[in-house]
């Protein structure tokens, strides 16, 4: 798939100087590899480094938009906002998926839909707004997305956790041993597996679902197990996490 920077210069709101820089953050791995590229041409640093910036610029939008917050719930904002279901929900978003330079073997595998490279590429891409136009740019880049994500919630009437961490907060409140994961079955080849996974608390099974890695069906099966004992006060807000609504 052909790369055209300038449309997504476009959508994302930000013309680099440094086209290069750009390039680099669209270049994945076996992209580089397959051409013969030197290593560092690819985006695997700009992903470490945009994983910091992401940290701050969360960080300080969170402070802005819920100052009222206590520690806990503002560390729980950030990491529904910097989880990977929520960097690949920004990464298609502004259409990145269909400028990710990847592979032959990654695109026949679905490169384009794994929210793995979605958000390393999302991570990269801010690194390089961020190399090339400065923190504020980066700023300026991801607050929308951030102020899409969390459109929905309403802090005086909701908590927010991820599945997995509530299900084991729950079954502790409720002097219930805490949740284990099973794995039922594994089908499939390598790069297609699907896994199907039980959760139990004292041998009695919570929920089954599945999911292409084992953490995947684990979370999702976290989710069903919650609903089920939550009903109506869930609201999902990404495949990692929800809001709880505050009892009155």
């Amino acid at each position: 798939m052909k790369t055209n920077l300038s449309q997504l210069e476009k959508r994302i709101g930000y013309t680099f100087k440094q086209k290069e820089t750009l390039l680099q953050a669209l270049t994945h791995s076996s992209y580089a590899y397959e051409n013969s590229q030197v290593r560092g041409t690819d985006n695997e640093v700009l992903e470490f480094l945009g994983d910091s910036v992401l940290g701050l610029v969360i960080a300080d939008f969170l402070y802005k938009t819920y100052g009222e917050l206590s520690e806990g719930e503002f560390s729980k904002l950030k990491s529904a906002a910097g989880s990977t279901a929520s960097l690949s929900y920004f990464a298609q978003r502004i259409k990145l998926d269909k400028q990710i330079r990847l592979g032959k073997g990654e695109e026949k595998s679905g490169g384009r839909k794994k929210k793995t490279i979605l958000a390393g590429t999302f991570e990269a891409l801010t690194a390089a707004i961020y190399i090339d136009g400065g923190l504020q740019s980066a700023e300026k880049f991801l607050f929308p997305c951030l102020r899409s994500l969390f459109k929905r919630v309403n802090v005086e009437r909701f908590f927010i956790d991820n599945y997995k961490s509530a299900l084991q907060e729950y079954l502790q409140k409720e002097n219930l041993p805490a949740p284990a994961y099973k794995t039922i079955t594994a089908k499939g080849p390598d790069h297609k597996k699907i896994f199907i996974v039980e959760v139990l608390s004292q041998e009695r099974s919570l929920a089954r679902a599945r999911g292409l890695s084992k953490k995947s069906a684990e979370k999702k099966a976290a989710q069903k197990a919650l609903k089920s004992l939550l009903g109506k006060r869930i609201r999902t807000l990404n495949s990692d996490t929800f809001l709880l609504k505050k009892k009155r």
